[in-house]
């Protein structure tokens, strides 16, 4: 199963995917994307850590090109989140010539190492405000990843106000 959940910041995204992943089979790998580059990061980051405590994750930190990662074992990963990956790999020091290309690859590798995947995106497309080329590119970019996935996996859900909206199948 693959699902994916989405919702604006702070709608309540990350719990009801952690809830869907905790909801699937073992073992659980909650793939933590966010650079701890600042305090604010390094808050948020430890918030999340506080939210999952006792689900059962194992954390696997990585950053960038999904190519380049091995889960220890077939089970159930939760990618928190499609929006950060996409900017550190758009904006990181080993940018790609295709980025599209090469977050695709990389999810279709990190697919044939799980039995299960939940990723988490945003929805940044909605505040109508003209931004400058770098961030209307990773818009863009973000915009196709999400409709790529959307098109590919077995669930789509919204989360809004902390419900979960289900667009397309079932959460577990």
């Amino acid at each position: 199963m693959e699902l994916l959940i989405t919702g604006g910041s702070a709608s309540g995204k990350s719990q009801v995917a952690e809830a869907a992943a905790a909801a699937l089979p073992g073992p659980r790998f909650y793939i933590a994307t966010m650079r701890p580059w600042d305090d604010e990061c390094r808050a948020r980051i430890e918030k999340h850590r506080r939210q999952r405590a006792g689900l059962g994750f194992a954390t696997v930190e990585h950053y960038g090109d999904l190519q380049r990662l091995d889960l220890p074992a077939r089970g159930t990963a939760l990618l928190e989140c499609m929006s950060n990956l996409t900017a550190n790999v758009l904006f990181g020091p080993d940018r790609p010539a295709d980025p599209f290309a090469a977050v695709t690859a990389g999810l279709e590798r990190l697919r044939a190492q799980c039995a299960h995947l939940v990723v988490v995106t945003n929805e940044v497309f909605s505040d109508g405000v003209a931004y400058d080329r770098e961030t209307t590119a990773y818009l863009d970019l973000l915009a196709a990843l999400n409709g790529w996935m959307g098109r590919r996996f077995d669930t789509v859900a919204e989360v809004v106000c902390g419900i979960p909206i289900v667009q397309k199948g079932a959460l577990p």
